[in-house]
């Protein structure tokens, strides 16, 4: 098993090496280009493991943006509200060290399983569990996210920090993780970025299959959802990991599962209920 320290060490190469779901500008949207940071240079502060993935996330983005040169955090993961109801929050707003540029950064860190049965192939990319979608998250970003620091109160709760919301462009930081369905060829997903599947997915009768049998599986803690597998984890047997998965599946929820296939390799995959 690995350490604290370690863990957050391999959630920030993680995180780095998790490439953009798309590249430049597409659906009218830009993609923040991360800067580059020396992970030898950085003394890693342990992320809260009770906090879920997303937020858990933007402590990472937070930590890696610090060690950049290129950026200066002026803002992180402030609310706005309505008087006591908060009616939305703002990521990041950065200011970019080479242009003096005020940029508003919306993070999203998704798993995205591609169900080719859907025929609009932006419509593909869904959650897990079927209750997430790329194409709404998208909407909200550009709906919602984008437009609250233009509304009255948005403006002037950046205006108080001593920001002009009329010059902050904004872009996202939008990861992901993509899981192709089982024994599929290589899927042609443009504008989407075909880097980001990592996976993929299938259904218990194919996990059933003899293919499987014979090699040993983990299944990992959501927190561990973005390392690619290591060893230093309690492997167990085929016929064990089954009913783990079964309970899952019964309470609608789609696990992700590694395997070890030999000393270095491994897959991982989600097996759905759905």
């Amino acid at each position: 098993m690995i350490n604290k320290e370690q863990t957050t060490i391999n959630q920030l190469k993680s995180f780095l090496a998790t490439p953009p779901i798309w590249k430049g500008v597409k659906f009218g949207v830009r993609q923040f280009e991360f800067p580059e940071v020396d992970l030898n240079e950085i003394t890693p502060i342990a992320i809260p493991e009770k906090l879920r993935l997303g937020h858990q996330m933007e402590y990472v983005c937070k930590q890696l943006l610090d060690e950049s040169d290129a950026y200066e955090v002026l803002l992180h993961n402030m609310p706005i509200r309505d008087g006591k109801q908060t009616i939305g929050e703002i990521d990041f707003i950065l200011n970019e060290a080479a242009t003096q540029q005020l940029i508003h950064v919306e993070l999203t860190y998704k798993f995205y399983l591609i169900d080719t049965t859907i025929e609009n192939p932006i419509h593909q990319l869904v959650g897990p569990n079927r209750s997430d979608a790329f194409y709404k998250k998208l909407e909200k970003i550009k709906n919602n996210q984008f437009s609250l620091i233009h509304t009255k109160i948005g403006s002037a709760a950046l205006l108080d920090k001593g920001i002009d919301a009329t010059q902050v462009k904004q872009q996202v930081c939008y990861k992901a993780q993509l899981f192709q369905p089982y024994k599929t060829a290589s899927l042609a997903i443009s504008p989407i970025n075909s880097h980001c599947i990592m996976g993929y997915w299938l259904r218990m009768k194919d996990f059933n299959a003899a293919e499987f049998m014979g090699h040993k599986f983990y299944m990992p803690t959501k927190s561990e959802w973005v390392f690619n597998p290591f060893k230093e984890v309690v492997w167990v047997s085929h016929s064990t990991i089954i009913n783990a998965i079964k309970e899952r599946l019964q309470n609608n929820s789609s696990p992700m599962i590694w395997m070890k296939k030999s000393a270095s390799e491994f897959e991982k995959f989600f097996v759905v209920w759905w």
